[in-house]
């Protein structure tokens, strides 16, 4: 490819004036500054493409990449060309938004001049997300969720939007469980008596993570309808004899954790009394 090839951004600029001007107040200008001295290309082109023949065809849209008309997949990977080196984009095509059709521009707005938002997002999170993920919405104006919509913590703290090989793309690093561990570490353990499905299944064995009707984020609302699907007193669960030797019909015996207190797991008790 040769550099009579190229038009040059100033000539991108003669037509397209609004969007060189957003373009010039990120960081992709100072980025693309440097690649184009690195590859022969100039600016804009390091993008689209080489732009002589579009600017010499008075703007004919067959001579230019037109990332409107791209499939997600060739978008991203003209993006991936940069954007490549961290792990995480390096697993954007393998994770659930690359397999999803879900292309970097779904999120991210290139030419966007709005810095108050990271990372050069096309909206705000939550917003953003909720433009896909509906149903979470709902999730988080349960009478008890996690704080998203309010702003104390984002999806993107549990979630790893590019991508990744763990289910529901959550940013685990040495366990299932890390994006809970993270800010619940007292649950983590080791523990001399470990309380089995936080094992197994993990948190969201016993948690809805999004919202609920408990204050506890359980998938119950109350805590012995939870407790008695493993401990019913019949068969076993997973090959583990986990009996209830309670009569749960008796009315003192409708809250488990007035005595089993550490249900997450116990130094001191193998039934979680302290």
């Amino acid at each position: 490819m040769t550099n009579d090839q190229f038009a040059g951004s100033e000539a991108c600029r003669d037509c397209h004036g609004e969007m060189f001007e957003k373009i010039s107040k990120t960081p992709h200008i100072k980025v693309l500054s440097v690649v184009s001295r690195l590859s022969g290309s100039e600016g804009c082109e390091s993008c689209h493409g080489p732009g002589r023949e579009h600017v010499d065809g008075g703007g004919d849209i067959t001579r230019i990449i037109r990332f409107k008309d791209e499939p997600a997949k060739e978008l991203s990977q003209t993006c991936m060309q940069c954007h490549t080196g961290r792990e995480e984009h390096n697993n954007f095509l393998r994770g659930e938004h690359g397999r999803n059709d879900v292309g970097c521009m779904d999120c991210h707005s290139v030419h966007s001049a709005d810095l108050s938002r990271p990372k050069m997002l096309a909206k705000p999170e939550p917003q953003l997300c909720f433009g896909c993920h509906v149903e979470r919405k709902g999730d988080f104006q349960m009478p008890f969720h996690h704080r998203v919509i309010e702003g104390a913590i984002k999806c993107s703290d549990c979630h790893n939007s590019h991508g990744g090989f763990e289910r529901k793309q959550l940013r685990a690093f040495n366990s299932s469980d890390a994006a809970c561990i993270k800010c619940h570490i007292d649950k983590q353990g080791p523990f001399v008596y470990e309380h089995a499905p936080l094992k197994v299944e993990g948190c969201t064995m016993c948690h809805i993570p999004h919202g609920a009707n408990n204050p506890k984020l359980l998938k119950r609302d109350q805590v012995s309808q939870l407790c008695i699907e493993c401990h019913s007193g019949v068969g076993t669960v997973g090959g583990l004899n986990t009996p209830s030797f309670h009569n749960l019909a008796t009315a003192k015996y409708q809250n488990c954790t007035v005595c089993h207190v550490r249900i997450h797991g116990s130094n001191a008790s193998s039934a979680f009394f302290r």
